[in-house]
Formats: structure tokens, C-alpha cells, sequence
């Protein structure tokens, strides 16, 4: 579910038969719950809404779910073959990267879809 830029995770509680769901990607715990696909959606919009009230109220800044920055570590050897790469294809190794990340997300994203 994405609902204002922020998506949720979902769970299903077998032992209280319901659906439950948490937003994703950010350090704050809002959570929601309900028996019924339809009522999850609203649950979820409603604890999004809240979420950004509160913050409002408060003063807070909302998180966001991403910055757009990632730092990661690689093995000097792919790190060699990616650099290479990249500029065999013309490409910044940060454009590179982007476009083989954002392939293979939307790949499993449709994977989701799917299933």
C-alpha cells in the first residue's frame, strides 16, 4: 500500500484473524490494523493522516521514507568490474548503479504485483 509517499508493510495474524500493517522506511512505529482488505487501506491512510497531524502539532518534522542517498560497501574486485563498467557505458558509476537498482526493484516490485 503507498499512500502521501509512504508505503506499508503487511502482516497477516492468523490466531486474531487480522490484517496488520506498520509504515515502512521510517524510525517512528506507526502502526494499524483490521479484518478486511478494505478496512486495512483506510486504516492505513488514516494512521498516515494522523501521523502528519501530529507532527504538525508538535513541531516535528515528518520522516521521510528515503533520502536518496545510499552508502554501501562492495568488494574492491566488484567495485573494479562496476567502475568499468559504467564507464564502458558512457555513465557515471552512480548512473550505472541507479539504473541496475531501479531495474531490478521494479522487477521485484512487479514480482509482488503478481503474487
Amino acid at each position: 500500500m503507498s499512500y502521501k509517499g509512504y508505503q506499508a508493510r503487511i502482516e497477516y495474524d492468523d490466531d486474531d484473524r487480522i490484517f496488520w500493517g506498520r509504515l515502512a522506511g521510517i524510525n517512528d512505529i506507526i502502526s494499524f490494523h483490521a479484518d478486511n482488505v478494505e478496512a486495512l487501506r483506510m486504516a492505513f491512510e488514516e494512521a498516515v493522516d494522523d501521523y502528519l497531524e501530529t507532527c504538525a502539532t508538535h513541531g516535528k518534522e515528518p520522516q521521510k521514507p528515503y533520502s536518496g542517498k545510499m552508502m554501501f560497501r562492495v568488494a574492491p574486485e566488484v567495485h573494479r568490474r562496476a567502475a568499468l563498467a559504467a564507464e564502458l557505458a558512457g555513465k557515471s558509476l552512480n548512473q550505472w548503479a541507479e539504473e541496475l537498482i531501479d531495474s531490478a526493484t521494479r522487477d521485484a516490485d512487479d514480482g509482488q504485483r503478481a503474487a
